[in-house]
């Protein structure tokens, strides 16, 4: 069968200033952050929040911190216990004690999304806490309508990076499917030079799906923090289905990798949408 796209073999560096190389990866986070602010900014939006602009910075600076710690941490706990399996590929706890620069190493990728989630999180919480009259529930409302952008572009760069690639296709079906690069990320290296499933553009293009509906759900003016818990179960929901072509992962109670994390957000998600639904309290805002 004729499939139909080769695999590019894209650098994951955009370009160079001087010798230091500025990659993809953390392009597509910095204009994930724009993307935040930028709707955090609008008259509207800093009318709803009771901040400034200033402190609208103040914000994402906690953000960053927040994804960078939180989803680097887990990115290195669930290396670890890969490493109990695999420990060719991943690196244990013996590794990371002997180059303690692996912990941070983000620059060479590995940053666990749900990490950096929890990690937004507490510094929501934090910067909550020094700013009384803000509710924790209208943060998150007006942090995640643009958040697909951002998250939908870093799928695409794990593609550019040649990592994260999908189960191995039926060699007939779908004629879509890619052999991965020869630097290639596997999580079974037996599989190189066969057809894998894309489930990084798969994810990019589930992901992007959801920003239309998080935009017509703002438009509605819901009460306080359904947006938030909205964008909660959707990703739960896109993740979910996403790892389906995904390989990898520690199989347990039938689901494996970012479905044992996702399943849960769904449901948590579904009951705060609920909740907020019906019992949020409504924050004035006049578009």
């Amino acid at each position: 069968m004729h499939h139909w796209f080769t695999y590019p073999n894209l650098s994951p560096i955009a370009f160079h200033i001087g010798s230091f190389g500025v990659h993809w990866y953390g392009i597509s986070y910095l204009i994930g952050f724009i993307c935040v602010y930028v709707w955090m900014i609008r008259p509207v939006a800093l009318r709803r929040l009771a901040l400034t602009r200033d402190q609208v910075q103040d914000f994402i600076f906690y953000a960053v911190v927040g994804v960078l710690v939180g989803g680097r941490l887990l990115y290195d706990i669930a290396d670890m216990i890969a490493a109990t399996k695999n420990p060719t590929t991943h690196c244990s706890l013996g590794c990371y004690i002997a180059h303690p620069i692996n912990f941070i190493a983000v620059w060479n990728g590995g940053m666990a999304f749900h990490g950096g989630v929890i990690g937004v999180l507490l510094a929501m919480w934090l910067f909550v806490r020094k700013h009384p009259k803000l509710r924790f529930t209208v943060l998150g409302d007006e942090i995640v309508v643009l958040l697909p952008i951002g998250i939908a572009l870093t799928r695409v760069v794990n593609f550019i990076n040649d990592e994260l690639w999908g189960t191995v296709c039926n060699p007939k079906w779908p004629p879509w499917c890619m052999i991965p690069g020869a630097n290639a990320t596997l999580t079974n290296p037996a599989t190189a030079g066969q057809y894998h499933h894309p489930s990084q553009l798969y994810e990019a293009i589930l992901d992007i799906a959801t920003l239309p509906i998080l935009l017509l759900l703002y438009r509605m003016k819901p009460r306080d923090g359904v947006v938030a818990a909205a964008w909660f179960t959707l990703y739960g929901i896109t993740r979910t289905v996403a790892e389906i072509w995904r390989a990898g992962g520690i199989p347990f109670l039938g689901l494996h990798g970012g479905q044992l994390l996702s399943v849960p957000m769904m449901i948590i998600g579904g009951y705060f949408v609920w909740y907020f639904a019906t019992r949020g309290k409504v924050q004035e805002r006049t578009a």
